[in-house]
């Protein structure tokens, strides 16, 4: 016979199994902010939820597009979001005081972004761009540091184009189809998608003037850093595993990132091919890449000198072993 006490030494048993279970499979929770989620290169977090590598570092993500990289930054300093997808221009806005800080850089240069025209326009070149009024998403973003870096480099002057921010690239694409621009400044993929579409012609890349540049970084709160580093590191882990994985399966990542940013496979595939190449291992932060980020804060008028490197970035997590 089975004695009460049996069953409820059993019972307890059961109990505490269910909740080491629970516990093991609760997944912490993470917001992920993309300044434009038809960025190809943006797309490891939701490449990795794809292939199912969150739940093997206890993670969950959320990815939110918020418009344009100031939008982002803002979210980070609300609150709304633990990281954000940017570039090496964007640490200005930890130069100023923002409450997060760039933990990893995971491109190496600006190839993901082009300057575009209308497909009949009359400019051809990139010196036709000069004087020409550009569209871009936001003042102080990549794209401003990029216009800017182009008409210094071609001998213009820093005031040789004229930038005019429309708040997204959204806008900036209606500005162009409707001829109240010259030109847009955008992501590479966008691009291809309207040339293909008889709408836009490709002029330059810009990676033609920053070859070592932090093309993407990830940023993190400061308060996330301090509270759970192990989140962190768990979260970056998850993240370089999947640019592993992105790098070791063309064919799949070519029809997983078609279906996610709802484009055509040949531009996608033209996308992977010209940029796989510059997506990094660990997350290390190029020496060169670094002081162009910080030139790039005093060529924005952001900063008047450049600032120390451990108040723009840390290295406390690098490099990333997944």
């Amino acid at each position: 016979m089975v004695s009460v006490r049996s069953i409820l030494g059993a019972m307890a048993l059961g109990g505490l199994l269910v909740s080491a279970a629970a516990t093991a499979h609760a997944a912490d929770k993470i917001r992920v902010g993309k300044p434009n989620a038809g960025i190809w290169a943006l797309l490891p977090p939701d490449i990795a939820t794809e292939i199912g590598i969150w739940p093997k570092y206890g993670i969950e993500v959320e990815t939110i597009d918020l418009g344009n990289g100031p939008k982002m930054f803002q979210a980070l300093t609300s609150d709304s979001v633990d990281f954000g997808l940017g570039t090496g221009a964007d640490m200005g806005f930890t130069a100023k005081g923002g409450p997060f800080i760039a933990v990893a850089a995971f491109a190496r240069d600006a190839r993901s972004v082009v300057i575009a025209t209308n497909e009949d326009s009359p400019i051809k070149t990139v010196a036709d761009l000069k004087g020409k009024l550009v569209a871009m998403p936001g003042i102080g973003s990549v794209g401003d540091w990029l216009i800017h870096s182009m008409a210094i480099q071609e001998g213009w002057g820093p005031d040789g184009v004229k930038p005019i921010a429309l708040g997204s690239s959204e806008a900036n694409i209606a500005a162009l189809r409707t001829h109240q621009v010259d030109a847009t400044i955008g992501s590479a993929e966008t691009m291809y998608l309207l040339e293909s579409q008889h709408v836009a012609r490709i002029v330059v890349n810009m990676a033609k003037y920053q070859p070592s540049f932090f093309g993407h970084t990830i940023t993190a709160r400061n308060k996330l850093i301090a509270s759970n580093p192990d989140l962190v590191d768990r979260f970056l882990k998850g993240f370089f595993a999947s640019i592993a994985y992105m790098k070791a399966n063309r064919d799949k990542t070519i029809a997983m990132s078609a279906r996610l940013l709802h484009v055509d496979p040949a531009i996608v595939t033209r996308t992977y091919d010209e940029q796989i190449s510059g997506l990094e291992d660990d997350g290390t932060f190029d020496p060169k890449g670094i002081e162009v980020a910080k030139q790039s804060l005093i060529d924005m008028g952001i900063l008047t000198e450049k600032p120390a490197t451990d108040k723009i970035l840390t290295t406390r997590f690098l490099p990333v072993k997944p």
